[in-house]
């Protein structure tokens, strides 16, 4: 910068900077005074003072203002007569506190806690959802109810209604663990949040049989997946109708599907079983004949097996709703 200083008065400022390659803003700073870093800055007349500052602060902590915005504060407190200071003063006072934001206490929604259900056998864990029908007509429903066992993917009772009725659900659940002989303690029935699911009728009658209820987290759509697949299966059916002319036409089809879909319907998620297999304990059977087969194709042509002798799909021995997370530390205690 001396430099600079000494060549600027014959040549100019401008192309002595250009040809030492210095920026005529540092040039121009450093020329500027810099005062005295330890001396106070003086505080200006105008400012509120201390005690001022803390009044204005108990005001807007009142209970009267603590919801209010600053410009709020100040229009009512000009209509009442009172001035304080300006709307910007009590917006810095508030910043100077960390308090430009909500300053009451906000409602805190519950934290709700992950499902995490654990089925080993049939009859263990149940799954249950209604679903809509277009009837003939628009704007027009049927609703289905469905209990499905999320072990065995087996259908344990459905029923096809006018209306969505707690009344209605209480009924279907108890006459299907009157039917499947549920011993109290064993099930636990999962749900998603709707009116009847929640409903204290329901809640009385698990009770009641010794059920344990469990329900989805609020706006979580995958908390109850067995439901929504069987849902998906049904509607993706290519003989499920648009709309259905009756209740009977509803329950004449519910009654067709359900039977397919628990007797013939190899499902992919428990090994190429039916429902019915694997709920009636016949899955071990089926297994080993299916092994009997595929052992016989392979003596005839083992050339066909490049992986060597064919296995069956494996029984499934567990179902989660919402595994647990397992850490990486969990998973070096285990290894």
């Amino acid at each position: 910068m001396e430099a600079v200083k000494q060549l600027a008065p014959g040549v100019g400022i401008a192309p002595v900077c250009a040809g030492l390659g210095v920026s005529r803003a540092s040039y121009y700073r450093q020329q500027q005074p810099q005062g005295n870093p330890s001396k106070p800055k003086a505080k200006p007349v105008r400012s509120l003072s201390e005690e001022e500052q803390q009044q204005v602060l108990d005001i807007l902590h009142s209970e009267r203002f603590v919801d209010q915005s600053p410009a709020e504060v100040y229009a009512t407190l000009l209509d009442e007569g009172t001035f304080l200071c300006s709307i910007r003063t009590m917006y810095r006072l508030l910043a100077q506190h960390h308090e430009v934001k909500e300053r009451r206490n906000q409602l805190r929604h519950p934290n709700y806690q992950k499902p995490e259900l654990l089925a080993t056998a049939a009859n263990q864990l149940w799954s249950w959802d209604i679903t809509k029908l277009h009837g003939p007509a628009k704007w027009t429903y049927f609703y289905l109810y469905v209990i499905l066992d999320v072990f065995s993917r087996y259908v344990v009772g459905w029923m096809v209604a006018h209306r969505e009725s707690a009344t209605l659900a209480e009924r279907l659940i108890a006459q299907t663990i009157q039917k499947q002989q549920i011993p109290p303690g064993q099930l636990t029935i999962h749900a998603d949040r709707g009116s009847s699911m929640t409903s204290k009728t329901v809640a009385l009658l698990l009770s009641d049989l010794g059920v344990t209820k469990s329900h989805s987290r609020p706006y979580v759509s995958n908390d109850n997946p067995f439901s929504e697949s069987q849902f998906k299966t049904l509607k993706y059916q290519p003989q499920f109708p648009k709309q259905f002319g009756s209740i009977e036409d509803a329950r004449t089809f519910a009654q067709s599907f359900f039977s397919w879909y628990n007797h013939d319907h190899h499902h992919s998620g428990i090994g190429l079983l039916t429902p019915t297999m694997l709920h009636s304990g016949q899955a071990q059977t089926v297994i080993q004949q299916r092994q009997q087969v595929l052992q016989a194709a392979y003596q005839i042509h083992p050339e066909r097996f490049v992986h060597g002798l064919p296995q069956p799909p494996a029984i499934p021995t567990e179902v989660w709703i919402n595994p647990p997370i397992v850490t990486t530390q969990a998973q070096e205690v285990q290894h």
